[in-house]
Parts: structure tokens; sequence; C-alpha cells
């Protein structure tokens, strides 16, 4: 099997939060998430003091990829979510057009 690449990766992902419930994150790694914001995805570190609350939040680029591979790339074959209520705090775009529910 061929190993998955970032836009492979980045389709799947935005695929999956797409279809679960708002306020729901994809735990990509110990320490970066990734939720569905109504009209893109969203990469986010968590904070370092064992809260779990989002920090930061982050672009996928190529130089990530590179340096998480591993860790995204056995997340997609093992996808884990989470509920969080902060999420559901933020500000919501209402999806439009063919994907909207």
């Amino acid at each position: 099997m061929n190993p998955v690449t970032l836009d492979q990766f980045k389709t799947r992902l935005a695929s999956m939060l797409r279809d679960i419930p708002y306020g729901t994150s994809a735990d990509l790694t110990g320490y970066a998430i990734a939720f569905w914001d109504g009209s893109k995805v969203v990469y986010a570190f968590l904070s370092g003091d064992g809260t779990g609350m989002i920090e930061d939040e982050f672009e996928l680029s190529d130089y990530e990829w590179n340096h998480w591979h591993d860790d995204f790339a056995a997340w997609i074959k093992e996808p884990l979510f989470s509920v969080r209520p902060e999420l559901n705090k933020r500000t919501w775009r209402a999806p439009t057009g063919a994907g909207a529910r």
C-alpha cells in the first residue's frame, strides 16, 4: 500500500469532519487536533498543561506533514474523535451550498 500524501490526508479528514456533529474534533496526536468550522478544517495545538484546551491554530503545510507524517498516517488508519464543548462556543458559519445540512 502506498503511503498517504498530504493532499489525500486533508481530503479524507475534511470528508470525515463534515459528516460528524459540530463540537467534535479529530484527535490527530496528543498535541494536535482538527475540527470543521462550518466551511473548512481548522488545525490546532492543545495546551501543554494537561487540560486538553485548544491553544493555537496552525496551517498543515508540507513542513508539519514531514515532521508528523507517521502520527497523521497512523491516525487516518484508526481515526479517533472527541467531543469538545469549547468548540460549540465558537462562532460557526452556517454551511451553504450542496453540502449544507
